[in-house]
């Protein structure tokens, strides 16, 4: 593998996720304020639950895709590598239509016997339980999309996948805005948000793998035995726990505080002061997915020295793009805020804070953690990620009822810095490196020196450029963004940028 093709593959896949985080971003911000504008807070608070219970559906993959893409990874060391690809692939494709048709028998029926309304506290919202029925069933009918997207990226194609569902998730977001605009219901809204990813999940598994990998519809063999696809299920269970977790961690907490919290305020008020944190973190597994990838390759063929260089760059650079992103969102989310929802929901800055130094401070074990998943480490991962699941659980039971959003706010960051920065990461960093322990002391005074410097500058230019509205929001970022893109001109310099580099701990 040259270097060449190993930078066009990171900059291919980097350029995807930068659209996909930009349209998740507008999938978020731009709805907001139509929805405010056509509808009422309360049915934006059903909004956000039913999207983070779509999202929690992608729990039910088991961690097959991540046993996938190691299994896929291995075969690349193989002599018949695309038999055993092809072979693997549609046992793998059987087990995921059998996981789909359990799943989906079993959520209808928990619904029937169990509204969400009546547990979300959404007894008022019209269309709530149907409109939860479609998001959450068509995330599960979706979910076999995720076998191709293993063999891309073990493959090196992971921006044609990204670049479809970037596709997908744009032409959901007119169908949404039209829903709103002349409908303005859940179930209409929700309609429009799934029928076109799922067409798209289809699309992936009937046309797309097969014509890219033409080996794909040769050889189809019989179903699996049960034996078998039991088995991976056993062997994805411990990437199964680190995925509940990661998801969790977004979405179950608008869910706990929907149930725990009694007003509708509270719900939206966190729902929409956790979605720039989660944004935060969204960029940075989007950043780590192609260099997870390009590490898995390297740790499946045993090149250390490359597979060490890589993983200390790509750390640093994780860290310092976490680092910029909330520097900025320090001074300036409470402006945009108040624009943002015309001033119709609360803003918490204690909230904000805790989120966003919490999302700056984890930002370099979402590496570690996309490495694991990328180089099979699953008994490191069921530990760890099993833990902060518990944690972050039991620190929500306890602190949400008595303070609210603020309370699953620290649930989130504590399991973040407790478990997967203080035992996953450094367990990554201790056996990648031969400098782990001065490689994460260099991580911390990145973070803490970028995201001191910026949020002062930004502070400093909010009480210089006065005057309030969009005009004065415009004004203070762009004059932010000047000062920050002046003081990193010297990284432009390569003989700078080299020394830099060589100077990073390995």
């Amino acid at each position: 593998m040259n270097a060449p093709s190993r930078r066009r593959r990171l900059f291919g896949g980097w350029s995807a996720n930068l659209v996909l985080t930009l349209l998740g971003i507008s999938q978020q911000i731009l709805l907001v304020p139509v929805f405010l504008h056509f509808s009422s807070s309360d049915v934006l608070a059903g909004w956000l639950a039913l999207y983070a219970a779509g999202n929690l559906m992608i729990v039910a993959d088991a961690g097959l895709h991540a046993r996938a893409l190691n299994r896929f990874l291995a075969f690349k060391a193989s002599v018949d590598c695309d038999g055993r690809t092809r072979h693997f692939y549609d046992a793998m494709l059987w087990v995921y239509f059998g996981l789909v048709a359990v799943l989906g028998l079993l959520l209808l029926i928990g619904l029937y016997f169990l509204p969400p309304s009546d547990i979300l506290g959404f007894r008022a919202t019209p269309q709530f339980d149907a409109a939860f029925v479609v998001m959450t069933l068509a995330s599960l009918l979706a979910l076999p999309s995720n076998l191709p997207s293993a063999l891309y990226r073990a493959r090196g194609n992971y921006g044609r996948v990204v670049w479809l569902q970037n596709g997908a998730m744009l032409a959901a977001q007119f169908a949404q805005l039209l829903a709103i605009v002349v409908n303005g219901g859940l179930l209409a809204v929700s309609v429009a948000y799934v029928s076109v990813q799922l067409l798209v999940a289809i699309y992936l598994v009937a046309v797309d793998a097969p014509r890219l990998y033409p080996f794909l519809r040769h050889g189809r063999r019989g179903r699996p035995s049960w034996r078998w696809s039991i088995g991976q299920l056993r062997l994805g269970f411990p990437f199964a726990v680190a995925g509940a977790t990661e998801i969790a961690l977004v979405n179950a907490p608008v869910l706990l505080v929907s149930a725990f919290v009694s007003g509708r305020m509270a719900v939206a008020q966190w729902g929409l002061t956790r979605l720039i944190a989660g944004l935060v973190r969204t960029l940075c597994l989007q950043v780590t997915l192609p260099l997870a990838a390009e590490l898995g390759h390297d740790h499946a063929v045993g090149d250390k020295a490359r597979l060490r260089d890589l993983y200390a760059r790509g750390s640093v650079f994780v860290t310092v793009l976490a680092s910029l992103a909330v520097s900025g969102l320090l001074p300036f989310w409470q402006d945009f805020f108040a624009l943002w929802t015309h001033d119709s929901v609360v803003y918490d800055p204690l909230l904000a804070i805790t989120l966003l130094i919490g999302s700056s401070a984890v930002a370099p074990s979402i590496l570690a953690l996309s490495f694991a998943n990328y180089s099979n480490r699953g008994d490191l991962l069921v530990r760890t990620k099993g833990l902060q699941l518990v944690v972050f659980l039991a620190l929500s039971v306890v602190l949400i009822p008595s303070m609210g959003p603020l309370g699953a706010a620290i649930a989130i960051v504590a399991s973040d810095l407790l478990v997967q920065f203080g035992l996953l990461m450094l367990s990554i960093v201790g056996g990648t490196l031969q400098h782990p322990l001065r490689h994460v002391a260099l991580l911390v005074v990145i973070s803490t020196v970028v995201v001191v410097s910026g949020w002062g500058l930004g502070t400093a230019i909010r009480w210089l450029v006065p005057g309030s509205g969009v005009l004065h929001f415009v004004v203070e970022c762009a004059v932010w963004s000047i000062a920050a893109g002046l003081a990193a001109s010297p990284l432009a310099i390569k003989s700078v940028r080299q020394a830099l580099i060589a100077a990073i701990p390995r």
